[in-house]
């Protein structure tokens, strides 16, 4: 393990800030241990020195020096207790478990007297705590010392020995040496017994602990580490693990979004630098494309002022000859030969007034009276009136309308004249047997009716025939003013034109899908709801 790694530098601590504890911990434990064990043996030396007063009471009432010297030999025998003996008044050893020192007298400093003689005039009452005390003998033994002092009892000074006046308040002192050797090897033990369970549970502690920063902090470390390195080297497509939902797992995390952005960031650049070209391209046909409809629009403004011009100077003559030949029609037998060429002369008069009619409504452009209207239903009711014509040509009509359509913002006259136009030029189309089949749905995202603009919910109602198809080079001016591919005599050029000026009126959009020999399909997307609305509902949403 490197001496600069995390993990050994928080072992190292944490092993050094664990002894100091336990080394803190045990000597309170044995400093605690030893003051009990100090007070239990001193608990018992004083009652082993009441215990000898109380029993050799009697003996030295009956003045009976053998028997308190047996006494206090006997007690002296017991394990632990170093000397007994009892000393008068002025210091003489009176009885003593050694024997040579009966007959003694000790100097006022000596340990069993220094405690009352501290002054001039002897202490006369020892407080209990201060009875016994420590000291060490100059062999280097440990000792505890008690004492118990003797009083002049009445018993004592009306005895028959009368030995002591009644003024003598002191006849000695009981002293008992105890040896505390025993304590000091259980001490030792004990300290070293604590000492060996701290230093083991230190090392159990600080290898856990050092497992568990491994686990928890320095393998999370490594890995960030790891993919850090791999990042910088431009490595972008290995993810780093999560092995927790702490704060590590949470920077893991976070640093793996972080590598997802860069990642999907490099690649957007890419793509773009290699799809630079298409958007350009794509770009440039879209502006093509308006430019386009910019021209298409002044030619059709162009075309509609002259169609306009030509439908008003046709119309008054055209209004004229068909007054006159109905007239004349009315003074001529049925059946006769002038007759019937007037009525051809009627009718081909009706069919100019109509195209004349249809030049009007493309020069005029009405303007759209828009509200919400059911669009099945208007395509319903449009079908029926060419559903006749359409089952004498064994031609099928199939519906497929969404019930779940929401109304619609448009003119509802304009659009039924879109659908009658986009269904006759359907059944013109099929030259035998075939069918044509009409569906409206809600288009499930937001389309553009034109490049650039902005997106709106739309509508959609689809017409898709089994016809004859639109060549390809057609599909470009099908749209256009007086263009048709029918026969002559057949059409105007006028009905796609006219239907896509009432689309862009709507703010919608006709999108056309053609092959030659299989059929066409004409897509109308229309808005929902107005423009007014769409702004103000996109205002409020921002």
């Amino acid at each position: 393990m490197h001496p600069q790694t995390l993990k050994f530098k928080v072992g190292l601590y944490l092993t050094i800030a664990l002894t100091l504890a336990m080394l803190a911990f045990t000597a309170l434990v044995v400093w605690h241990q030893r003051q009990e064990l100090l007070a239990n043996v001193a608990d018992r030396v004083t009652q082993i020195s009441e215990l000898i007063t109380k029993s050799t009471r009697y003996a030295m009432l009956q003045n009976q020096p053998d028997y308190v010297g047996r006494i206090i030999r006997d007690v002296g025998n017991q394990g632990g207790i170093a000397n007994v003996r009892v000393l008068s008044k002025d210091g003489r050893v009176i009885h003593s478990t050694n024997a040579s020192e009966i007959g003694q007298t000790l100097d006022r400093k000596a340990e069993a007297c220094s405690h009352c003689h501290q002054s001039e005039q002897p202490l006369e009452y020892v407080p209990r705590s201060e009875r016994t005390w420590t000291f060490t003998t100059p062999e280097g033994r440990r000792m505890l010392g008690s004492m118990e002092v003797i009083r002049n009892e009445p018993s004592c000074y009306t005895a028959a020995c009368h030995q002591h006046s009644k003024s003598t308040s002191v006849l000695g002192v009981l002293d008992i040496v105890y040896s505390l050797e025993e304590i000091d090897r259980t001490m030792l033990i004990s300290a070293i017994t604590i000492t060996a369970f701290s230093l083991g549970f230190i090392i159990v502690a600080s290898l856990c602990v050092s497992f568990f920063v491994h686990r928890l902090v320095y393998v999370p470390l490594r890995d960030l580490e790891t993919g850090a390195s791999r990042l910088a080297s431009g490595n972008l497509e290995q993810p780093i693990p999560v092995r927790s939902d702490d704060e590590f797992g949470q920077l893991s995390a976070s640093f793996n979004t972080m590598t997802a952005a860069l990642k999907n960031s490099r690649q957007e650049l890419r793509e773009w630098g290699n799809t630079l070209e298409q958007k350009v391209e794509k770009r440039t046909k879209e502006l093509r494309a308006a430019q386009a409809e910019a021209v298409r629009g002044e030619k059709l403004a162009s075309v509609g002022l002259l169609a306009a011009g030509i439908a008003h100077e046709l119309n008054n003559p055209l209004t004229g000859i068909l007054t006159f030949s109905h007239l004349i029609r009315q003074k001529m037998p049925d059946g006769s030969p002038d007759a019937e060429d007037l009525d051809l002369v009627i009718r081909e008069t009706k069919r100019c007034a109509a195209i004349i009619r249809r030049l009007l409504d493309f020069a005029r452009e009405k303007t759209p009276e828009k509200k919400f209207a059911d669009l099945n239903q208007i395509i319903e009711d449009t079908a029926r009136i060419v559903e006749r014509p359409a089952h004498l040509r064994d031609i099928e009509i199939t519906m497929d309308l969404d019930p779940n359509l929401p109304p619609v913002w448009i003119d509802a006259d304009l659009i039924k004249q879109v659908v009658m136009n986009m269904l006759v030029n359907a059944q013109h189309a099929i030259e035998e047997k075939g069918s044509i089949t009409v569906r409206t749905r809600r288009c499930p995202e937001p389309r553009s009716p034109e490049p650039g603009a902005e997106p709106v919910p739309m509508v959609e109602f689809s017409i898709v025939d089994t016809g004859c198809g639109i060549p390809a080079k057609h599909l470009q001016r099908i749209f256009d003013p007086f263009f048709s591919s029918k026969e002559v005599g057949k059409g105007t050029g006028l009905g796609l034109s006219v239907s896509h000026g009432i689309v862009r009126s709507h703010g919608g959009a006709i999108e056309v899908e053609s092959r030659v020999g299989e059929g066409s399909t004409f897509r109308v997307s229309l808005p929902i709801k107005s423009l007014s609305e769409e702004t103000a509902s996109s205002g409020s949403s921002q």
